[in-house]
Order: C-alpha cells, then sequence, then structure tokens
C-alpha cells in the first residue's frame, strides 16, 4: 500500500457525516485526500486537485454523480471511479455500465471491502500511470509527475505539466482545444495562451514531440 500513500483520492458525498468519517479513514493510507459535497463541487475539486482515484455518491444535489462522471469522462478516461451509493436504481447502473467504472458499491461500505477496491485501483494506475517516452529521447513520468532526458530532469510550469499529462493520457487521439481549455485553464484560453504552452514544451523537448492536428488540437508523438 505504499504506492496509494503517493497517490491523490477526492472523496464526493453530500452527507457530511459519511463524508468525514471516509476521509478520516482514507487518510490512513494516503497522503492527499480531498473531499466535495456534490456533483459541482466534485469537479471543481477534480480540476483543482486532478485526483488519481475519485469515490463519488449518485443522488446528490446540483449536479448527480452519473452527470459529474459524465463531464469527466469528455476528457479524462483514466482516473479511476468508484461509486458508493445506497441507490440501486437500474437506470443508474445501466448509465454506470457505460462510463468505464472501477467498482460500484452499495452503501454502508465496509472498510476492508474498500481497502480491497483501492489496492485494485492502485495496481491498474500503475499500470498506466508509468513513463511514456515521448520523441526525441525524453520520458514523462505521469504518476510522479516528470519530465526527464538521459535521467536529467527537465522543469515546466504547471500548466505545461497540465498539458503534457492531458495529451498522454489521450495519447491514441487529438485532444481537442476546448479540452486543454477545461483541464489546464479551467475555465478561458486564448489561443496565442495554447500557442505559447506548444511553443516552450517545444522548446524544452523537440519540435516534434507534439503534433498539430490541423482544425482539431493536439497530439503527442510517443517514441520508442
Amino acid at each position: 500500500m505504499e504506492i496509494l500513500k503517493n497517490l491523490k483520492i477526492l472523496y464526493i458525498d453530500d452527507e457530511k457525516l459519511i463524508r468525514e468519517d471516509a476521509v478520516e479513514y482514507l487518510s490512513f493510507y494516503c497522503e492527499n485526500v480531498y473531499e466535495a459535497c456534490d456533483g459541482n463541487d466534485g469537479l471543481k475539486k477534480y480540476q483543482e486537485h486532478k485526483p488519481d482515484i475519485i469515490i463519488t455518491d449518485i443522488k446528490m444535489p446540483k449536479l448527480n454523480g452519473i452527470e459529474m462522471i459524465k463531464k469527466i469522462r469528455q476528457h479524462d478516461k483514466l482516473t479511476k471511479i468508484i461509486v458508493a451509493t445506497a441507490h440501486l436504481e437500474t437506470s443508474y447502473l445501466m448509465d454506470a455500465i457505460e462510463l468505464g467504472l472501477v467498482k460500484y458499491l452499495v452503501k454502508p461500505i465496509m472498510e476492508d471491502t474498500l481497502l480491497q477496491v483501492l489496492e485494485k485501483c492502485t495496481e491498474d494506475v500503475v499500470k498506466e500511470q508509468s513513463v511514456f517516452n515521448i520523441f526525441g529521447g525524453f520520458a514523462f513520468d505521469i504518476l510522479n509527475h516528470t519530465l526527464f532526458c538521459n535521467q536529467e530532469q527537465i522543469p515546466l510550469t504547471k500548466k505545461e505539466l497540465l498539458f503534457l499529462e492531458l495529451l498522454i493520457k489521450n495519447s491514441n487521439r487529438a485532444v481537442k482545444y476546448d479540452e486543454f481549455s477545461n483541464y489546464v485553464w479551467d475555465g478561458y484560453m486564448s489561443e496565442d495562451a495554447l500557442r505559447s504552452i506548444v511553443r516552450e514544451i517545444r522548446k524544452k523537448t523537440t519540435k516534434e514531440s507534439i503534433k498539430n492536428i490541423s482544425g482539431i488540437g493536439y497530439q503527442v508523438n510517443l517514441g520508442k
């Protein structure tokens, strides 16, 4: 469970006592545990902290858990999401199947059960969020959020880091301009700002490391 210690977990539930108890329990195993009280707050905390694992209730005010997950899945297919709820409505279950969830847990949740699911999430995160080679001899460690070349770390700004992270999480396709706006800027993004990020990363790596897909967005050029 040493690896879990370094991961980021976001727990979302509108019931204050349940949320506080869960956060207290999770904090025994993970140093970075965040909490949110509804779907809108959950999206805000997701954008702010970029968690590796999300645990969420379904029925919540303002924005329910399923709708929140759908918004996250529009640009992030890798973050591990666990649904913890007292509700077993068929409509929710059908929606959940299509959203790539790790597990659908029914409350009240036994601590041992939750820990087993977290261990499975951790294994998956390690497999997926490892080191990715980028064209030109560079490598990006997405778990530790570092770019390096020949074992020498290359400094990145927060936005450059988030930009690369989003590209690599979606390395099989071009990432659209509006996805960068939501993930990197969490709001308005000018074209000049986006081009500036691309220019700076290319300076720190190679011109070929990021491909411009005309009219769509950008795609990372993974190397061997």
